[in-house]
């Protein structure tokens, strides 16, 4: 499966980067680079990540990484990642 990264999740995790650059900029590096490494294997086996508490579609999964949320679509023969903001807990817990 292809990873296609959408053009929201750029702008936010860049917005993040950003934010955690202003302090230890190598620290925002290593976030960015182990998040592309985890990112990478969801294809792997997509449908281990939970349905996403955002959207009611089974198509649509959260994966959670270090306290922020990616929220993704099983979409063909693509992954679109889409979503990236901090992490929420399921609004009906």
């Amino acid at each position: 499966m292809k990873i296609v990264y959408k053009e929201t999740f750029v702008q936010r995790l860049e917005k993040q980067l950003r934010f955690i650059a202003i302090d230890n900029p190598s620290a925002a590096k290593r976030f960015k680079k182990d998040l592309i490494e985890k990112i990478k294997k969801i294809p792997d086996n997509p449908k281990i990540y939970r349905k996403s508490i955002y959207f009611e579609d089974e198509s649509i999964r959260d994966f959670i990484f270090k306290g922020y949320t990616i929220v993704f679509r099983i979409n063909n023969q693509q992954i679109e990642i889409f979503g990236f903001l901090k992490f929420q807990q399921d609004p009906t817990d």
